[in-house]
Protein backbone atom coordinates (compact mmCIF):
# COMPACT_ATOMS: atom_id res chain seq x y z
CA UNK A 1 0.00 0.00 0.00
CA UNK A 2 1.61 3.52 -1.12
CA UNK A 3 2.09 6.45 1.55
CA UNK A 4 -0.66 8.62 -0.33
CA UNK A 5 -3.14 5.61 0.33
CA UNK A 6 -2.38 5.50 4.00
CA UNK A 7 -2.68 9.10 4.39
CA UNK A 8 -6.49 9.04 3.39
CA UNK A 9 -7.33 6.06 5.36
CA UNK A 10 -6.02 8.16 8.35
CA UNK A 11 -2.96 5.50 9.03
CA UNK A 12 0.01 6.50 10.65
CA UNK A 13 3.14 4.90 10.77
CA UNK A 14 5.76 5.96 12.67
CA UNK A 15 8.87 7.12 10.51
CA UNK A 16 11.47 4.45 12.06
CA UNK A 17 8.20 1.46 11.22
CA UNK A 18 8.98 -1.55 8.91
CA UNK A 19 6.18 -2.42 7.24
CA UNK A 20 5.95 -4.89 4.13
CA UNK A 21 4.90 -3.75 1.16
CA UNK A 22 2.01 -6.21 0.80
CA UNK A 23 0.80 -5.37 4.53
CA UNK A 24 -2.79 -4.52 4.32
CA UNK A 25 -3.65 -1.84 6.67
CA UNK A 26 -7.30 -0.31 7.11
CA UNK A 27 -8.57 3.17 8.24
CA UNK A 28 -6.92 4.28 11.64
CA UNK A 29 -4.29 2.01 11.79
CA UNK A 30 -1.28 3.32 13.82
CA UNK A 31 1.88 1.65 13.68
CA UNK A 32 4.40 2.60 16.80
CA UNK A 33 8.21 3.49 16.38
CA UNK A 34 10.31 0.15 15.40
CA UNK A 35 7.46 -2.26 15.33
CA UNK A 36 7.89 -4.51 12.06
CA UNK A 37 4.76 -5.97 10.28
CA UNK A 38 5.56 -8.88 8.25
CA UNK A 39 4.46 -10.04 4.40
CA UNK A 40 0.73 -10.56 3.69
CA UNK A 41 -0.11 -9.09 7.12
CA UNK A 42 -3.69 -7.34 7.18
CA UNK A 43 -4.53 -5.20 10.56
CA UNK A 44 -8.52 -4.25 10.83
CA UNK A 45 -9.19 -0.69 11.28
CA UNK A 46 -8.23 1.69 13.94
CA UNK A 47 -6.39 -1.33 15.74
CA UNK A 48 -3.63 0.92 17.59
CA UNK A 49 -0.17 -1.13 17.37
CA UNK A 50 2.38 0.34 20.06
CA UNK A 51 6.59 0.80 19.69
CA UNK A 52 8.61 -2.35 19.16
CA UNK A 53 6.23 -4.92 18.32
CA UNK A 54 6.67 -7.76 15.75
CA UNK A 55 3.45 -8.80 13.72
CA UNK A 56 4.87 -11.52 11.23
CA UNK A 57 4.07 -13.36 8.14
CA UNK A 58 0.72 -14.14 7.32
CA UNK A 59 -1.51 -12.79 10.16
CA UNK A 60 -4.92 -11.23 10.28
CA UNK A 61 -6.01 -8.74 13.00
CA UNK A 62 -9.35 -7.34 13.35
CA UNK A 63 -10.45 -4.31 14.15
CA UNK A 64 -9.79 -2.16 17.48
CA UNK A 65 -7.47 -3.88 18.91
CA UNK A 66 -4.77 -2.15 21.64
CA UNK A 67 -1.39 -4.01 21.22
CA UNK A 68 1.36 -2.92 23.70
CA UNK A 69 5.02 -2.64 23.23
CA UNK A 70 7.12 -5.63 22.76
CA UNK A 71 4.70 -8.13 21.36
CA UNK A 72 5.28 -10.86 19.42
CA UNK A 73 2.33 -12.15 16.89
CA UNK A 74 2.84 -14.82 14.09
CA UNK A 75 6.40 -16.06 14.67
CA UNK A 76 6.94 -19.52 13.24
CA UNK A 77 5.77 -22.46 15.66
CA UNK A 78 8.16 -23.47 18.34
CA UNK A 79 8.09 -27.20 16.61
CA UNK A 80 10.74 -29.36 15.34
CA UNK A 81 8.85 -30.82 12.25
CA UNK A 82 7.63 -26.87 10.97
CA UNK A 83 9.54 -26.58 7.85
CA UNK A 84 8.44 -22.55 7.18
CA UNK A 85 4.72 -23.75 5.16
CA UNK A 86 2.58 -21.27 4.78
CA UNK A 87 0.17 -21.22 8.11
CA UNK A 88 -1.90 -18.60 9.94
CA UNK A 89 -2.63 -16.57 13.19
CA UNK A 90 -5.73 -14.88 13.23
CA UNK A 91 -7.24 -12.19 15.65
CA UNK A 92 -10.39 -10.53 16.22
CA UNK A 93 -12.08 -7.50 17.57
CA UNK A 94 -11.13 -5.32 20.29
CA UNK A 95 -8.44 -7.40 22.08
CA UNK A 96 -6.10 -6.17 25.03
CA UNK A 97 -2.78 -7.67 24.35
CA UNK A 98 -0.04 -6.48 26.53
CA UNK A 99 3.18 -6.36 26.95
CA UNK A 100 5.62 -9.68 25.72
CA UNK A 101 2.52 -11.23 24.79
CA UNK A 102 3.72 -14.07 22.38
CA UNK A 103 0.96 -16.09 19.93
CA UNK A 104 2.61 -18.44 17.28
CA UNK A 105 1.37 -19.15 13.92
CA UNK A 106 0.26 -23.12 13.27
CA UNK A 107 1.94 -25.89 11.83
CA UNK A 108 0.44 -28.17 9.14
CA UNK A 109 -0.76 -30.78 12.08
CA UNK A 110 -3.67 -29.23 12.18
CA UNK A 111 -6.32 -26.51 10.70
CA UNK A 112 -3.36 -24.61 10.01
CA UNK A 113 -4.47 -21.72 11.66
CA UNK A 114 -3.94 -20.42 15.61
CA UNK A 115 -7.52 -18.36 16.60
CA UNK A 116 -7.79 -15.88 19.08
CA UNK A 117 -11.08 -14.37 19.10
CA UNK A 118 -12.46 -11.13 20.54
CA UNK A 119 -12.98 -9.10 23.62
CA UNK A 120 -10.15 -11.17 24.97
CA UNK A 121 -7.54 -9.66 27.71
CA UNK A 122 -4.01 -11.07 27.28
CA UNK A 123 -2.03 -9.66 30.21
CA UNK A 124 2.15 -9.78 30.31
CA UNK A 125 4.13 -12.30 29.25
CA UNK A 126 1.28 -14.88 28.28
CA UNK A 127 2.14 -17.38 25.66
CA UNK A 128 -0.41 -19.02 22.78
CA UNK A 129 1.21 -21.58 21.23
CA UNK A 130 0.80 -23.21 17.55
CA UNK A 131 -2.61 -24.06 16.81
CA UNK A 132 -4.63 -23.20 19.63
CA UNK A 133 -7.82 -21.98 19.30
CA UNK A 134 -9.37 -19.16 21.80
CA UNK A 135 -12.94 -18.12 22.37
CA UNK A 136 -14.41 -14.57 23.03
CA UNK A 137 -14.75 -12.69 26.29
CA UNK A 138 -11.69 -14.28 28.05
CA UNK A 139 -8.94 -13.14 30.45
CA UNK A 140 -5.15 -15.04 30.67
CA UNK A 141 -3.42 -13.32 33.56
CA UNK A 142 0.09 -12.83 34.10
CA UNK A 143 2.49 -15.67 32.57
CA UNK A 144 -0.45 -17.89 31.72
CA UNK A 145 1.46 -20.37 28.82
CA UNK A 146 -0.68 -22.64 26.61
CA UNK A 147 0.71 -25.35 24.68
CA UNK A 148 0.16 -26.23 21.18
CA UNK A 149 -3.30 -27.27 19.94
CA UNK A 150 -4.83 -25.94 23.32
CA UNK A 151 -9.06 -24.77 22.92
CA UNK A 152 -10.56 -22.41 25.52
CA UNK A 153 -14.39 -22.07 25.13
CA UNK A 154 -16.05 -18.26 25.62
CA UNK A 155 -15.82 -16.51 28.83
CA UNK A 156 -13.18 -18.36 30.52
CA UNK A 157 -10.79 -17.09 32.90
CA UNK A 158 -6.85 -18.33 32.90
CA UNK A 159 -4.90 -17.54 36.44
CA UNK A 160 -1.40 -16.06 36.33
CA UNK A 161 1.68 -18.41 36.26
CA UNK A 162 -0.85 -20.78 34.92
CA UNK A 163 0.63 -23.41 31.99
CA UNK A 164 -1.68 -25.57 29.96
CA UNK A 165 -0.42 -28.95 28.57
CA UNK A 166 -0.82 -29.75 24.83
CA UNK A 167 -4.22 -30.66 23.44
CA UNK A 168 -6.23 -29.86 26.58
CA UNK A 169 -9.95 -28.16 26.29
CA UNK A 170 -10.82 -25.65 28.79
CA UNK A 171 -14.30 -24.89 28.95
CA UNK A 172 -16.70 -21.92 28.95
CA UNK A 173 -17.51 -19.82 32.21
CA UNK A 174 -14.67 -21.86 34.14
CA UNK A 175 -11.80 -20.40 36.20
CA UNK A 176 -8.33 -21.81 36.26
CA UNK A 177 -6.60 -20.37 39.60
CA UNK A 178 -3.36 -19.40 39.73
CA UNK A 179 -0.14 -21.39 39.50
CA UNK A 180 -1.98 -24.45 38.45
CA UNK A 181 -0.80 -26.62 35.56
CA UNK A 182 -3.52 -28.38 33.96
CA UNK A 183 -2.84 -31.56 32.11
CA UNK A 184 -6.76 -32.96 31.52
CA UNK A 185 -9.63 -31.10 29.80
CA UNK A 186 -11.66 -28.84 32.56
CA UNK A 187 -15.57 -29.38 32.11
CA UNK A 188 -17.34 -25.85 31.92
CA UNK A 189 -18.89 -23.46 34.58
CA UNK A 190 -15.59 -24.81 37.44
CA UNK A 191 -13.48 -23.45 39.51
CA UNK A 192 -10.09 -25.93 38.76
CA UNK A 193 -6.85 -25.37 40.53
CA UNK A 194 -3.61 -27.56 41.43
CA UNK A 195 -0.72 -28.75 40.29
CA UNK A 196 -2.21 -31.02 38.13
CA UNK A 197 -5.49 -29.02 38.71
CA UNK A 198 -8.58 -30.65 39.70
CA UNK A 199 -11.83 -29.61 39.95
CA UNK A 200 -12.59 -27.29 42.96
CA UNK A 201 -16.47 -26.44 42.77
CA UNK A 202 -18.74 -24.49 40.75
CA UNK A 203 -17.66 -21.29 39.80
CA UNK A 204 -20.79 -19.96 41.06
CA UNK A 205 -20.03 -16.27 42.02
CA UNK A 206 -18.66 -16.28 38.11
CA UNK A 207 -21.98 -17.44 36.45
CA UNK A 208 -24.14 -15.08 38.42
CA UNK A 209 -21.98 -12.42 37.76
CA UNK A 210 -22.43 -13.16 34.09
CA UNK A 211 -26.70 -12.69 34.26
CA UNK A 212 -28.25 -15.90 34.39
CA UNK A 213 -31.31 -16.64 35.66
CA UNK A 214 -31.92 -18.62 39.19
CA UNK A 215 -33.36 -21.13 37.08
CA UNK A 216 -30.15 -21.41 34.69
CA UNK A 217 -27.88 -21.80 38.01
CA UNK A 218 -30.00 -24.51 39.50
CA UNK A 219 -30.01 -26.51 36.04
CA UNK A 220 -25.76 -26.06 36.01
CA UNK A 221 -26.05 -27.12 39.91
CA UNK A 222 -28.12 -30.18 39.08
CA UNK A 223 -25.49 -30.83 36.30
CA UNK A 224 -22.47 -30.48 38.25
CA UNK A 225 -23.85 -32.90 40.72
CA UNK A 226 -24.53 -35.39 38.09
CA UNK A 227 -21.26 -35.34 36.54
CA UNK A 228 -19.13 -34.81 40.15
CA UNK A 229 -21.01 -35.88 43.02
CA UNK A 230 -23.15 -39.36 41.73
CA UNK A 231 -19.65 -41.40 41.48
CA UNK A 232 -21.20 -42.58 37.72
CA UNK A 233 -18.64 -43.01 35.72
CA UNK A 234 -18.27 -40.14 32.56
CA UNK A 235 -20.20 -42.02 30.12
CA UNK A 236 -23.29 -43.21 32.60
CA UNK A 237 -22.83 -39.10 33.51
CA UNK A 238 -23.40 -38.01 30.46
CA UNK A 239 -26.46 -40.44 29.78
CA UNK A 240 -27.81 -39.36 33.22
CA UNK A 241 -27.75 -35.93 31.68
CA UNK A 242 -29.65 -36.52 28.45
CA UNK A 243 -32.00 -38.42 29.96
CA UNK A 244 -32.98 -36.23 33.28
CA UNK A 245 -32.32 -32.57 31.37
CA UNK A 246 -33.23 -33.08 28.31
CA UNK A 247 -34.29 -29.40 27.55
CA UNK A 248 -31.49 -28.04 29.28
CA UNK A 249 -28.87 -26.15 27.09
CA UNK A 250 -26.40 -26.12 30.06
CA UNK A 251 -27.04 -29.86 30.54
CA UNK A 252 -26.16 -30.63 27.13
CA UNK A 253 -23.24 -28.43 27.29
CA UNK A 254 -22.03 -30.50 30.10
CA UNK A 255 -22.27 -33.41 28.22
CA UNK A 256 -21.48 -32.62 24.63
CA UNK A 257 -17.75 -31.61 26.34
CA UNK A 258 -17.52 -34.87 28.31
CA UNK A 259 -18.34 -36.73 25.35
CA UNK A 260 -16.24 -34.87 23.13
CA UNK A 261 -13.50 -34.97 25.72
CA UNK A 262 -9.93 -36.96 24.30
CA UNK A 263 -7.40 -36.42 27.06
CA UNK A 264 -10.26 -37.08 29.96
CA UNK A 265 -11.77 -34.51 31.93
CA UNK A 266 -10.22 -33.30 35.77
CA UNK A 267 -12.53 -34.61 38.79
CA UNK A 268 -13.51 -33.18 41.83
CA UNK A 269 -11.05 -32.81 44.58
CA UNK A 270 -11.90 -34.37 48.12
CA UNK A 271 -13.31 -31.75 50.10
CA UNK A 272 -13.70 -31.70 53.76
CA UNK A 273 -17.71 -31.46 54.66
CA UNK A 274 -17.70 -28.00 55.40
CA UNK A 275 -16.49 -26.77 52.52
CA UNK A 276 -19.23 -29.14 50.41
CA UNK A 277 -22.33 -27.55 52.27
CA UNK A 278 -20.48 -24.01 51.60
CA UNK A 279 -21.32 -24.62 47.76
CA UNK A 280 -24.67 -25.91 48.26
Amino acid sequence: MSESENRLKGVRIDPTACVHPTAELDAGVEIGPFTVIGEGVRIGANTKIASHVVIDRWTTIGRDNHIFQFVSIGAAPQDLGYRNEKTETIIGDRNVIREFVTIHRATTKDRLKTECGSNNLFMNYVHIAHDCRLGDNLIMANTATLGGHVTIDNNAIVGGLVAVHQHVRIGAYCIIGGASAVSKDIPPYVMAVGNRASVYRLNAVGIRRQGFTREEIDEIKKAYRIVFRSNLSTSAAVDRLRQEMPDSKHAKRFADFIAGSKRGIARERTKRKSEAQEED
